[in-house]
């Protein structure tokens, strides 16, 4: 009886811990909410903070003057700077293939020595100097980066030959069903390919100090590398990811910007093909605002050096069309980019393969995105991803011809409206809830929303209203 009258307070105490225990179980999810129902940020990687309201501009450095060099291109960073550009992305600057290549100077894409610089354009030293020059100006620097193939004759076609797709007959083959006989693809099933490639991916911002990379196709690559090689670039420094691709996926943990193909598309047939806005609106907008990651920045363009088709002899036709698809692609949601020469009005393509000069002007267009810009540098509205404000339609009686849309953040808001048509246009806007006064960025009128307002709009006419007088 003696062992039993010990053991007692064991046994209630034993009892009434396994009680807690079991209440504790039954509490209601709501005490203990279940984190799976809780939403998550699509994209964990985190954006340079500089980028937050940053634009890119395209350089081609072949075409850009008529030296075609390095040093010739340092006298155009003021300008560019002054007009409000942020990351400068060079298209490849590497040694360039001669077996199989095409027109007299080859494609900046078919890549002989990824650690080497193309002495078209200059030394080494002239473009660490270079980079160094645009940090000093607050500006920042990204390679374009061909990692799904190279040319015929780069040195790893003898020394890894496994490191490359090949055909049922053993021989080396290029990108499939695409014109491109100047280069030859890798394997990425090979680990070698992988390890190589990154190390000369670190090798450029730990050597050169330049800041991320443009990576051309970079879909037809494995994800995981994409993510892997991120992570070791981070290790060196915060870097900027551009990915040619419009996959959704990429946004996750590898790339900061995709491509807007589908924008570029949209506003390309409603200034040529003379579509109606519902393509933008519906086809594109919509998808964006509703899918689309909030802190996956797109890239904004009407123009680059494979989408150029508003120039040649139909520029005088689609100018005006051209400026306001400008003015959307700096107002919506996403970052804008200007492509060499685009600024002075090039009315032509830049010849891929051979010397091509830019005729540089004065133009309208330079003034244009410099206000542009200057609002996209100060107004949180126009930032990127989520340090920006969302896109709110504005309802109008002419839904197949205007776009009227609002962005506020912190205080900071846009409103732009434009008609996208080759009709004068008398709209009314559904503004109920964007009442107050206005300035025009580009007028400078002023504009008083009442919450039902009629304007009357030339073709391709558009307006961007800020907050105030």
């Amino acid at each position: 009886m003696k062992s039993i009258k010990y053991l007692m307070p064991v046994l209630i105490i034993i009892f009434f811990s396994c009680k807690q225990a079991e209440q504790t179980a039954k509490q209601p999810e709501t005490m203990h909410p279940d984190t799976s129902y809780q939403p998550r940020p699509y994209v964990e990687l985190k954006h340079p903070e500089w980028s937050k309201n940053a634009t890119v501009y395209e350089v081609n450095i072949r075409q850009f003057t008529p030296e075609g060099t390095f040093k010739a291109f340092e006298s155009h960073l003021p300008r560019l700077k002054k007009m409000g550009i942020d990351i400068l992305w060079f298209m490849p600057i590497h040694p360039i293939g001669e077996k199989n290549r095409k027109g007299t100077r080859g494609s900046y894409y078919s890549v002989k020595d990824y650690y080497g610089v193309n002495p078209e354009f200059g030394t080494a030293d002239d473009f660490k100097a270079l980079v160094k020059k645009a940090h000093e100006m607050g500006m920042y620097v990204i390679l374009d980066w061909v990692a799904n193939h190279s040319s015929w004759d780069n040195a790893l076609v003898t020394e890894h030959p496994d490191w490359y797709i090949k055909d049922k007959a053993g021989n080396f083959v290029p990108t499939p069903w695409r014109d491109y006989d100047d280069i030859i693809d890798f394997d990425y099933s090979k680990p070698g390919i992988r390890k190589y490639m990154t190390e000369a991916l670190k090798f450029w911002v730990k050597e050169y100090d330049i800041d991320g990379y443009r990576c051309d196709v970079a879909s037809f690559i494995p994800i995981e590398f994409w993510e892997n090689a991120r992570l070791e670039l981070e290790q060196i420094k915060p870097v900027f990811m551009l990915a040619e691709s419009m996959e959704k996926d990429l946004h996750r943990k590898a790339f900061d910007m995709t491509y807007a193909w589908t924008l570029w598309d949209q506003l390309h047939a409603i200034a040529k093909k003379g579509a109606n806005i519902k393509g933008l609106t519906e086809g594109y907008i919509a998808e964006h605002v509703s899918v689309w990651p909030r802190n996956g920045y797109r890239m904004n363009f009407t123009d680059n050096h494979d989408k150029n088709s508003w120039e040649d002899d139909q520029y005088a036709n689609f100018g005006d069309a051209l400026k306001a698809s400008m003015v959307l692609c700096a107002t919506m949601d996403g970052m804008p980019l200007v492509y060499s020469g685009q600024e002075a009005g090039l009315a032509r393509s830049l010849d891929f393969f051979n010397k091509d000069p830019i005729d540089w002007m004065q133009h309208e267009n330079e003034e244009i995105y410099t206000k542009l810009f200057q609002l996209k540098h100060r107004n949180k509205a126009l930032w990127n991803g989520e340090w920006g404000g969302e896109m709110e339609r504005i309802k109008n009686d002419k839904m197949e011809q205007v776009i009227s849309f609002a962005r506020e953040k912190d205080g900071d808001k846009v409103v732009t409206i434009a008609n996208l048509s080759k009709q004068n246009i008398n709209v009314v806007l559904e503004s109920v809830y964007h009442k107050g006064r206005y300035r025009d960025l580009f007028s400078g009128a002023d504009y008083t929303l009442t919450g039902r307002d009629s304007l009357s709009m030339k073709p391709w006419a558009y307006i961007v209203l800020t907050p105030g007088k």
